[in-house]
C-alpha cells in the first residue's frame, strides 16, 4: 500500500502508477520552510491543497522556491490535526479531466502547519515568531469571503469583532484581528515589509482586506493599544500591501468516487475526515484541470518568480477587470443562480444540473445576455470564451463531484457582487436600462425562496451554512407556500430587498424590488411552481 506520509517509501509503486512525484529534496525544502519561511498562507482547506500547494511545487521544481509552505489555520483545528499533521504535511492532488482520466501527484512542498489561533500558545507563537522574521515575504489567504466581514446587517461591528477590539493585539479570536495582531508584531519587529494576498473569491478582495486589518487597527488605536506608527505602517504600501487578485479553480469536497478509485490504486489511509465544525476534507485533493491566478504585482519583500507556476501577475487595473469579468459575470453568478435554484429542484450535482435545459437556460440568460453586454475585456482573458469554457466544459464535467449545497453557502455575502455589481451597471449605464434585467432577478427570487427551506416539492430541507441565514430567515417566517398575498409577501421582503449591505443598492430604488416580488409570488403558487415559473420566462426566450 502507498502511503501519502512516507511517500518516498513507495517510489516504485507510483512510478507503476504513473503518479507524479516532486522533483526537489522534499526534506530540505521543508526544513528550510521551518527555519526561514518566505511563504505563509491562511487557510488550509481545498482550495489550498487542490491549487496553492500545486503552484509552490511547480516552483520548487524549478528551483524557484527553496523555503516551503507555512499553512496556518485559524477555524478549524481539525484540519490541521488530521489533514495535515497525519500525513507529514503531504498532500495529495488528483486532477479530474472531463475525459474521466485522473492525474495524480504528490504535493510536498508544504513545510509545515499551525492552528493559528491564541487559545493553542504554542502554535500561535511559533506563527509570531515567523512574522518577526525578516525572510518572510508574502502571505497567500483562501479563508472565504465571511471571514473578512467585520459587521452584521445594520452596520455595526458583530460581538466577536468588538470583544477583538476591546481586549487588543494579544489574544484576538476573530481571523481578521489574528492577522492584525501578527502584522502588529511585525511592526515591533522594525516595520518589516510584506505583502498580504487575498485569494478569495470576491472583487476587490485586496482593498477588503486592508479595509478590515485598517479598522480593526483604528479601533486599537482608539483604545489605547496601538500606537498611530502601526497605522502608518499598515498604510504605506512599501511596507505593507494589499495586492488584489483573481482566483478560479473549483476545488469541491473530496469525492468518495474519487477515494475509490484511489485505493483501487493502492493508496492508503485515503478516509474522507468529516470535522467537528463542518470542514470536508482528505488526504487528497479533487480538482479541475482549468485554473486562473491574475495578482497585482506589489510586493515590498521580494517574492519568488510566481509567473513560472503560471500566475498571471500584472496591474490592479488588470487584475480588476479580469476580477469584475468573471466575479460578477462570466462564473460566480452562474453558480449562486445554479446553486440555491438546484438546491430548490433537488439536485445535488452541478454536473447533473447542466443536464436541465431550464437551468442551463437560465445561467445562459444571466451570463451571455445579461452580464456579458456590460462586462470590460480585461485583455488577458477574454470574457466569452470564458463564459464559453465554464457552460460547455466545466459545469458539466461529470468527474468534478461539485454539488449546489456547497455552492449555496454564505449566499448573502456573495449576491451584492454576483448580482450587485451587474445591476449597479446598469443603473448608470446610458445605453441599458434596469427593466431589461429579469434573470438576475430571477435568482434572486429563487434565492428568497431557497430561504424558506421548503423545496419545490413542498418537503423541508437543510439551507447551507450563512452567517445571516437565522435572521433572514425570520424576516421571511411570515409566508408559506400557497402564499399569494402581495402586501404579505411584500412586507416579508421589502427590508431583504432594500438592504445596501446585502445587495449594494436598494433594489427598489433602482427599480428592481417590484420585480421580485412578483417572481417570488409566483414560485409560491404551490409544489413545482419554481420549475414552473422557471420554465415559463426560459421557454419565453427560446432556453437560449
Amino acid at each position: 500500500m502507498i502511503s501519502i506520509k512516507n511517500w518516498q517509501a513507495s517510489i516504485e509503486e507510483l512510478k507503476e502508477t504513473k503518479v507524479e512525484i516532486p522533483h526537489f529534496n522534499v526534506e530540505e525544502l521543508k526544513d528550510q520552510g521551518k527555519k526561514a519561511p518566505v511563504w505563509i498562507h491562511f487557510g488550509g482547506g481545498n482550495l489550498y491543497r487542490g491549487f496553492h500547494a500545486e503552484l509552490a511545487q511547480r516552483l520548487a521544481n524549478q528551483n524557484e522556491l527553496a523555503s516551503g509552505v507555512i499553512v496556518c489555520e485559524t477555524f478549524d483545528n481539525q484540519v490541521v490535526e488530521k489533514a495535515y499533521h497525519e500525513f507529514n504535511n503531504n498532500i495529495l492532488e488528483v486532477v479530474m479531466s472531463e475525459d474521466g482520466t485522473l492525474d495524480q501527484r504528490i504535493l510536498a512542498a508544504t513545510a509545515d502547519s499551525f492552528y493559528c489561533n491564541p487559545s493553542d500558545a504554542q502554535s500561535y507563537e511559533q506563527v509570531i515568531r515567523y512574522f518577526e522574521n525578516p525572510t518572510l515575504q508574502f502571505t497567500t489567504f483562501t479563508i472565504t469571503e465571511k471571514g473578512y466581514g467585520l459587521t452584521d446587517t445594520t452596520g455595526g461591528f458583530t460581538g466577536i469583532i468588538q470583544s477583538d477590539i476591546n481586549n487588543g493585539p494579544e489574544k484576538p479570536t476573530h481571523t481578521m484581528s489574528i492577522v492584525a495582531g501578527l502584522l502588529y508584531k511585525r511592526y515591533l519587529a522594525g516595520e518589516l515589509p510584506i505583502a498580504m494576498v487575498s485569494t478569495d473569491n470576491f472583487s476587490q478582495n485586496g482593498q477588503r482586506f486592508q479595509d478590515s486589518i485598517l479598522t480593526i487597527a483604528n479601533a486599537w488605536l482608539e483604545k489605547g493599544h496601538v500606537e498611530s506608527g502601526f497605522i502608518d505602517y499598515l498604510s504605506d504600501s512599501k511596507k505593507v500591501s494589499f495586492p488584489w487578485s483573481m482566483i478560479d479553480r473549483i476545488t469541491p469536497n473530496p469525492s468518495e468516487r474519487v477515494k475509490e478509485i484511489l485505493e483501487k490504486l493502492g493508496f492508503s489511509d485515503m478516509e474522507i475526515i468529516h470535522t467537528d465544525k463542518g470542514t470536508n476534507i482528505a488526504p487528497f485533493a479533487n480538482t479541475e484541470v482549468v485554473h486562473y491566478l491574475v495578482m497585482e504585482d506589489q510586493f515590498p519583500n521580494g517574492r519568488p518568480a510566481l509567473e513560472k507556476a503560471g500566475v498571471i501577475l500584472t496591474d490592479r487595473e488588470t487584475v480588476d477587470k479580469a476580477d469584475v469579468m468573471k466575479v460578477t459575470t462570466c462564473l460566480n453568478p452562474l453558480h449562486t443562480a445554479l446553486a440555491v435554484t438546484g438546491c430548490l429542484l433537488g439536485y445535488t450535482s452541478i454536473a447533473a444540473e447542466m443536464q436541465d435545459e431550464d437551468l442551463v437556460g437560465l445561467i445562459k440568460q444571466i451570463g451571455y445576455v445579461e452580464g456579458l453586454p456590460v462586462v470590460e475585456n480585461p485583455g488577458i482573458i477574454d470574457p466569452k470564451q470564458f463564459i464559453d469554457e465554464v457552460i460547455n466544459k466545466r459545469l458539466p464535467n461529470p468527474n468534478i463531484p461539485d454539488a449546489p449545497q456547497r455552492i449555496a453557502s454564505d449566499t448573502s455575502q456573495k449576491v451584492a457582487i454576483r448580482f450587485g455589481e451587474t445591476i449597479k451597471k446598469y443603473v448608470s449605464a446610458n445605453d441599458r436600462e434596469v427593466a431589461e434585467l429579469t434573470f438576475i432577478p430571477l435568482a434572486i427570487a429563487a434565492w428568497l425562496r431557497y430561504l424558506m427551506a421548503i423545496d419545490d416539492e413542498g418537503n423541508e430541507f437543510n439551507p447551507s451554512p450563512d452567517p445571516l441565514l437565522e435572521e433572514l430567515q425570520a424576516q421571511l417566517a411570515g409566508i408559506h407556500l400557497g402564499e399569494q398575498n402581495e402586501a404579505v409577501i411584500h412586507q416579508a421582503v421589502e427590508a431583504i430587498l432594500k438592504n445596501q449591505l446585502i445587495f449594494g443598492s436598494d433594489l427598489y430604488q433602482v427599480g428592481l424590488g417590484e420585480k421580485i416580488e412578483k417572481l417570488m409570488k409566483e414560485m409560491l403558487v404551490g409544489t413545482g411552481a419554481v420549475r414552473d415559473t422557471l420554465h415559463s420566462y426560459v421557454s419565453k426566450v427560446g432556453g437560449k
